[in-house]
């Protein structure tokens, strides 16, 4: 059979050319920027916005599901197969369930600052998952990068909230966000270099909205009401942060090396804050522009410490 035969069950992904090295990291660095309004915009959404946590959560699921219901349906996607619909589903508790239900629970008492914590275990989290799903093997140098990116990002968060004290429940919240969105987000990038980068988030997004239907549907029994600009977050939230946002970030993760990209996090901390003091009026101080720099520095550390093999034999994208 040749590659356009449709009864082929393994579908080989093809890019036109070749990828530059840095793309990868170019496309990763996009959906950072993309993710970094999510932390303040849900913030303004269920504390100053007044609407309900779970509505939040399930809800913008919704919008983006119906976006990538009618992106896979104008281009005429094909369906993943077999063993992909399982694949499907653990991006989908992962990343469209598990992450936003998570963090806007933890929002309603915890700040956008204290929320920063969520961003800056990421990385980290994300490289350990990715290895341990893809494969890859760092050198000893990167997972020292990652553990300076982690530390640093975790005291410039931890500094910037004014200190995280003892466990609430809002920390235990925000840690099962990060293990949520970095099984997500490591399976959702090896999976996009089969089903393609906007596929894979619509696919799963598609696959979890009956149960964010009925989720958004018992949070508005009563009604909803909230702010113009509680509203406005909600919007971009739906429309950016589950869909669009996505497009970039497991284009990123796809091209690799995963566990590298992954730490282009490290600079939504500083990011995520500078919206939160625009946006809800925090202030920055020079403990803030310090700490910037150190995460800054960390993740152009762990970045230029590439991973020297990986399981599959070079990135894999497929266009469409």
């Amino acid at each position: 059979m040749n590659q356009h035969d449709s009864a082929t069950l393994h579908r080989t992904p093809v890019i036109p050319g070749a990828v530059p090295a840095r793309a990868g990291l170019l496309w990763g660095l996009l959906g950072v920027l993309a993710f970094s309004f999510t932390v303040p915009f849900t913030r303004v959404a269920v504390a100053d916005g007044g609407l309900p946590p779970l509505f939040v959560g399930a809800g913008r699921a919704l919008i983006a599901a119906a976006l990538a219901a009618i992106a896979l349906i104008v281009t005429r996607q094909a369906l993943p197969q077999g063993r992909q619909w399982f694949r499907v589903c653990i991006v989908a508790v992962g990343v469209v369930i598990g992450f936003p239900v998570l963090t806007s629970f933890a929002l309603t008492t915890a700040s956008a600052s204290h929320g920063a914590v969520v961003i800056a275990l990421l990385p980290a989290a994300t490289a350990v998952a990715a290895v341990g799903r893809t494969g890859e093997r760092p050198r000893p140098a990167f997972w020292g990068a990652v553990a300076v990116g982690a530390v640093c990002a975790v005291a410039f968060a931890v500094v910037q909230g004014g200190g995280i004290g003892s466990v609430h429940l809002s920390d235990l919240l925000l840690f099962g966000a990060v293990v949520a969105a970095a099984i997500g987000y490591a399976e959702g990038g090896l999976l996009s270099r089969e089903l393609g980068a906007w596929q894979t988030i619509s696919w799963a997004l598609v696959v979890a909205s009956p149960v964010m239907l009925a989720l958004t549907a018992f949070s508005a029994r009563d009604g909803v009401s909230g702010t113009a600009s509680g509203w406005w977050a909600f919007a971009y939230l739906g429309v950016v942060s589950m869909f669009l946002g996505f497009f970039a970030w497991y284009r990123g993760l796809a091209i690799g090396p995963m566990a590298t990209v992954s730490q282009v996090q490290l600079a939504q901390p500083v990011f995520g804050i500078a919206w939160a003091a625009l946006l809800l009026g925090e202030s920055i101080g020079w403990s803030t522009v310090l700490g910037g720099l150190a995460v800054i520095a960390a993740a152009t550390l762990a970045v230029r410490t590439r991973a020297t093999r990986a399981v599959s034999a070079g990135p894999a994208v497929r266009e469409r």
